[in-house]
Order: structure tokens, then C-alpha cells, then sequence
């Protein structure tokens, strides 16, 4: 290490530890790969286990990727003009106005990794199409990367799809959960209809700037395929842009894993791919086995005309999202309502409304992104969250929602409802970055909240050490988060008694 760093220097040595995957100070000819391909401007064939010969008488998909870039007012740090930070550290993000491939033509086979295992066959059951690696006890994968990792199996055509976007995806993020998920959302005799969920990045910087972690919150879309994926009807997939912010930034200042790291949210508007139609044989027979030309006379294309598809069993898109959300959080066993909901549900059920408020979203990908907030609430939803205990009481005593700051600042400054309004404030009077838990009555009032790194530092203490019988531990729970949480919850609803008899 020591004779690298004399030989390199420390930004030579940056880039090679980012091409040494396996860290044993040698290249090998696959981690040289991305240089030789950026020198030499050629990629050399794939040969995955996924890839296949081409079937002469398969179909292809056309697909065609939308894209607008992200808002860069959206970003926190364009309040102060991006003050402090080089142009240099954002050119990857300023230069990409435009997906990298706006059309692409696929084998319609190759989206046979849609498909269901074969024991798998229940309508809105979740499984795996990549299966996330990663969890709260592995950590997370290194900052200090360029080029993703050569596809595998049933990745290869995730990677081309998101590929049509940028050049440089990561199919697995490097915080959990990763991977893909997917469930039958429709079924028919020779159809499926397959909902999916995916958590992927891209890397938007190259060598020599230092990375640029581009995270949207998730892809999520469907796809109307046969059973032998031998025929694809639709196919979409999008990031949701329903929600003020959507995806999360990272970059770093320094030529070391332990260097300085930018982090930011903002607002990407659209992101996108959608077959052009269904998927359509590229060579064409008639009944005697002859080939036909795919033009008529005139020269046109031949239209095809496709059955209608009559499904005999289907879930509504909400429920199969629901499932694949279930799948990636299991936080979300109980419903999270947004912010008014909350409260209407609260008032009318006679409970108290558990509530998050967040710089950055806790049901997507990139809220495990964000070095400050992903201790908290990464943390929060990969263990207390989700734990039996806490779910039991947050489903029997609570109506739970969680919250950006953003929304609840553009609620509070909207005078067209005074209560929205009020309710926004009195949340926003105890928020303290980067997440705060509030209890409150059904009229906003605030009777407990802890913020979140507070709240983790004391779980991090010996029982001994901790002053405050509020967050004392119980001994029904090895588990001291569980524990503290649960009296954090016991606590609200004991101080809410007078007001909700």
C-alpha cells in the first residue's frame, strides 16, 4: 500500500483501488476492462450465462427511453447558488440532458428473467429476481467506484434496459435492500402480467473527477408477457415522480474511501422506457414454412393483429406495488398514510398519530443513501421498524405516516387550509435533522418526539449509562432499540390518556 501511494500519489491510487475490485494491488485483465474499453472506444461482446444465440424466428421489442433531467433548483444546495462546491464535482449531473440510447430494439426472450419461478405462481407473491445481498449487519459497498461490475445471469437485462439511460449503471446499490423484486399482478391462460420493483444507481463521474452516486428512489413498472416469454404485449418502467423529491446525490472531494462527501435530494420529472407496441417476429412465414417479406406491396410494414388478452385472475396496481414495497421494507406491514390522511383517519378511529419527519424518504432507496440521514433512518427501518413487537403496537394503538421536511414547509406556507396548515407547523417547530419521531393527538398536538441520532446514541449505551427512566430498557427484549422504541410508544400514549378518554 505504502510503495502504491509513492509510486501513484494519492489520486493515482484512488483510481486504481477503484478498479481493484478484489483489492490484492494487482489488475487483472477483467478489473483493466473499463480502461481498456474507455482508451479504445470498443466494448468487447458479453458473454454472460444470460445471453443467448439469437432465435431467427424470435421477436423483438423497440422500446424508447424518455428522459428529462434533474431540477438542479430542486437540489438543498442550490439556495446558496452551489456555493463551495466546484463545477467540476457536478458536470456528470449538469451534462446529462439526454438518455445515452433514446431507442433500443430488444429479444423478446431475453425478458424471460420477468418470468416466476416455477413454485411461484400466486397472485401479488413477492420474489426475487435479484436478491438483495446486503442488509444492516453486512454494511454497504465501497464509495470509490467508477464502472460497474460485468452483469450476471439474470441482471444482464436490468443493466441494458437502465443502460438506455446512462452508460455507467450499477445494478446492485450499494446500500440495502438491493436487488429487484417482482410479483404475477394479472394471469391468463398464456399471459402475465409481472409487476417489479428495482433499486439501482448510476455513477455519473469518470476518471479524473472523483464519483458522483446518481440514486433515484426506485424503478418500479410492468410488463404483459407470454408464459414462454416468447412474446411481450407492453412493457414500462419509470421512476415515480409523484413525490417532491426522488432521488439522492452523492459525491465525493477526496481521493479516499474516508474522504469528504456531498450529499443532496432533488426532483427528477421524468425517467422512463415503454415499448413502442407488442413485440414482433423479425422474420415472418406463411403456413407452407416460406419466407414472406415484412413489407406489403406498397412497401409499408405489416400491420400484425394481436388476440385480446382475457384475464382470469388480477390484483389492482396499488396492491401488487404494496407487495413489491413489503418486500424491499418490512416497516410497510402497517400502513404509512400520508400526512392530512393520517389525521382524519386518527380523529376518526379515536388513536394517536406516529409520525416520521425526514430530510430525505424513508420507503425509498435513497434515504439509505445519504451518509447523514442513513444512519438514522436506514437504521430505524432495518430494525426497530420492522420488528414484531413495535408493529403489534404501531397497528393497534397508532395511524402511522411519515414526511419530508419539503412537503410539510410547502403545507405550512399553504394559507388555503389553516388546519393543514397548523398541523404542518407544529411538526416542523420539533423537527431536528436528519429525522425526528413525533407522537401527537389527532389535532396536531406534539406530546413526545425524539430525534432519531438521539435515539441511537442512547440504544448505543450501556443500560447503566442511560439517565432517563423515559427510555429505560425492558428486559422482554434483547434487543435495546426494540425496547427503547416500544417505551418511547408506551410513553405517548400514557401522556395522551386525558385527552383521548
Amino acid at each position: 500500500q505504502e510503495l502504491a501511494l509513492k509510486s501513484l500519489g494519492n489520486e493515482g491510487l484512488f483510481l486504481f483501488s477503484s478498479l481493484d475490485t478484489n483489492k490484492d494491488l494487482y489488475l487483472s485483465p477483467e478489473e483493466f476492462k473499463p480502461i481498456a474499453e474507455k482508451l479504445t472506444g470498443v466494448a468487447p461482446d458479453s458473454e454472460s450465462e444470460e445471453e443467448e444465440t439469437p432465435d431467427p424466428d424470435g421477436e423483438t421489442l423497440s422500446i424508447v427511453a424518455k428522459f428529462q433531467p434533474l431540477v438542479m433548483e430542486t437540489m438543498t444546495k442550490s439556495k446558496d447558488g452551489f456555493l463551495g462546491i466546484s463545477h467540476v464535482a457536478l458536470s456528470g449531473l449538469r451534462n446529462w440532458t439526454a438518455p445515452a440510447a433514446p431507442m433500443g430494439v430488444l429479444l423478446a426472450r431475453q425478458f424471460k428473467a420477468f418470468l416466476p419461478p416455477k413454485n411461484n405462481l400466486d397472485l401479488g407473491e413477492p420474489w426475487w429476481i435479484i436478491p438483495s445481498e446486503l442488509n444492516i449487519f453486512t454494511g454497504y459497498l465501497s464509495n470509490n467506484r467508477f464502472y460497474p461490475p460485468p452483469p450476471k445471469g439474470k441482471e444482464v437485462i436490468i443493466h441494458k434496459l437502465l443502460s438506455m439511460f446512462h452508460p455507467r449503471p450499477f445494478v446492485k446499490t450499494r446500500f440495502a435492500p438491493q436487488g429487484a423484486v417482482a410479483c404475477i399482478q394479472a394471469s391468463s391462460s398464456f399471459y402475465y402480467t409481472i409487476a417489479f420493483r428495482i433499486h439501482a444507481e448510476f455513477q455519473l463521474n469518470e476518471p479524473p473527477n472523483f464519483p458522483f452516486w446518481f440514486s433515484p428512489g426506485q424503478f418500479t413498472g410492468y410488463i404483459v408477457l407470454s408464459k414462454d416469454s416468447s412474446h411481450i404485449r407492453d412493457f414500462r418502467l419509470f421512476v415515480p415522480n409523484n413525490r417532491s423529491l426522488n432521488v439522492d446525490m452523492e459525491w465525493l472531494y477526496g481521493a479516499s474511501e474516508s474522504s469528504n462527501m456531498e450529499v443532496d435530494i432533488g426532483y427528477l420529472p421524468q425517467m422512463e422506457l415503454e415499448s413502442t407496441g407488442p413485440s414482433i417476429p423479425t422474420v415472418i412465414h406463411d403456413e407452407n414454412g416460406n419466407v414472406l417479406d415484412s413489407r406489403d406491396p406498397s412497401g409499408e410494414p405489416i400491420q400484425f393483429v394481436f388476440e385480446e388478452i382475457t384475464w382470469q385472475q388480477e390484483i389492482p396496481w396499488q396492491e401488487a406495488a404494496h407487495r413489491l414495497e413489503v418486500a424491499m421494507y418490512p416497516f410497510k406491514k402497517i400502513s404509512y398514510l400520508p400526512f392530512t390522511e393520517a389525521f382524519e383517519r386518527a380523529q376518526a378511529e379515536k388513536k394517536l398519530v406516529h409520525s416520521i419527519l425526514l430530510w430525505g424518504a424513508l420507503d425509498d432507496h435513497k434515504a439509505s443513501c445519504a451518509s447523514s440521514v442513513a444512519g438514522s433512518g436506514r437504521t430505524l427501518r432495518e430494525t426497530v421498524l420492522e420488528s414484531s413487537p413495535i408493529l403489534a403496537l404501531l397497528n393497534e394503538s397508532f395511524i402511522s405516516s411519515w414526511s419530508l421536511v419539503k412537503e410539510l414547509e410547502e403545507l405550512q406556507s399553504n394559507r388555503e387550509n389553516e388546519f393543514y396548515s397548523k398541523l404542518a407547523e407544529l411538526h416542523l417547530e420539533k423537527y431536528n435533522f436528519p429525522v425526528e419521531m413525533i407522537i401527537c393527538l389527532p389535532n396536531g398536538t406534539v406530546i413526545h418526539h425524539i430525534n432519531a441520532n438521539y435515539f441511537l446514541d442512547i440504544t448505543s449505551m450501556k443500560p447503566e449509562d442511560v439517565e432517563s427512566s423515559i427510555f429505560s430498557f425492558s428486559t422482554n427484549f434483547e434487543d435495546p432499540s426494540t425496547a427503547t422504541y416500544l417505551q418511547f410508544l408506551k410513553e405517548g400514549l400514557h401522556r395522551a390518556k386525558p385527552y383521548l378518554q
